[in-house]
């Protein structure tokens, strides 16, 4: 058994406050924002003192968005942003680049989901759930890079369990997933040399209002958007030395509805 002094553990405490990350100040940008996990992120890396910018295919949601979650215009930005469109993301991340003038996270969040059988799914469906769940990815992470280069910055890919596990009705939806989880592990292989990390967090059942979900107290015992985003700050928190890659979350006591 080893016992340290004041001195040594006074030492211990220095060193490993020295390696933490600090957030204040920092710069993430969060596809999908408006709303469910992407907001709820937000929401926690704003408590941290980090400054946000949000997206969404809609500028005035995403506008909207940012005013509920701080008035101080300074630390937050609504943009709009399609990010199947490598042009939309490309112009997203310099509008992000120019106002705060780095980029230090991106949390690649934005994503649809039609929950169809393979008789009755369209090819616009999906197309739209391809282009959107791994594509857009591509499309955020290929735009952000040099920024993050600059500021050996850090990318989470919210994917999901689908992307692990498939089910009925899932094959546009799981082949999106499974696809996201297989890029993310990649890239974080092709990056590191950069000193960038990348992890992919697979959520379960997510209180939102994903797949036409209302919700309301029936969701009580589902993931909460703000339980994500402590995830996403814990991560961003973690010793530079430790990468967490891929982390499955689910309710630790799974209802009904």
């Amino acid at each position: 058994m080893v016992i340290y002094g004041t001195r040594a553990q006074s030492q211990i405490k220095k060193h490993k406050h020295k390696n933490m990350n600090e957030l204040t100040n920092k710069v993430a940008y969060i596809t999908g924002g408006s709303k469910g996990i992407g907001y709820g992120i937000a929401k926690k890396l704003l408590e941290k003192g980090m400054r946000v910018a949000i997206t969404s295919r809609s500028l005035a949601s995403a506008q909207k968005a940012a005013s509920s979650l701080t008035d101080d215009k300074k630390r937050i930005l609504g943009l709009e942003s399609d990010t199947s469109s490598f042009a939309s993301e490309q112009k997203a991340i310099d509008e992000v680049v120019k106002h705060f003038g780095q980029l230090d996270v991106v949390v690649a969040n934005a994503g649809v989901g039609h929950l169809v059988s393979f008789d009755d799914i369209t090819v616009e469906q999906w197309t739209e759930t391809i282009n959107t769940n791994l594509t857009g990815v591509f499309n955020t992470v290929k735009t952000s890079l040099p920024a993050l280069k600059q500021t050996k910055g850090y990318v989470i890919t919210i994917a999901s369990l689908a992307g692990a596990n498939f089910f009925e009705k899932g094959t546009a939806y799981n082949a999106s997933k499974f696809g996201l989880v297989g890029f993310t592990q990649a890239l974080m292989l092709d990056v590191r040399k950069h000193d960038i990390k990348v992890t992919t967090i697979m959520p379960g059942s997510v209180a939102t209002e994903f797949g036409d979900n209302i919700v309301s107290e029936k969701d009580a015992w589902k993931i909460q958007p703000e339980d994500i985003g402590q995830m996403v700050a814990d991560l961003l928190e973690m010793n530079p030395r430790t990468l967490p890659s891929k982390i499955e979350v689910r309710p630790s006591k799974p209802g009904k509805g």
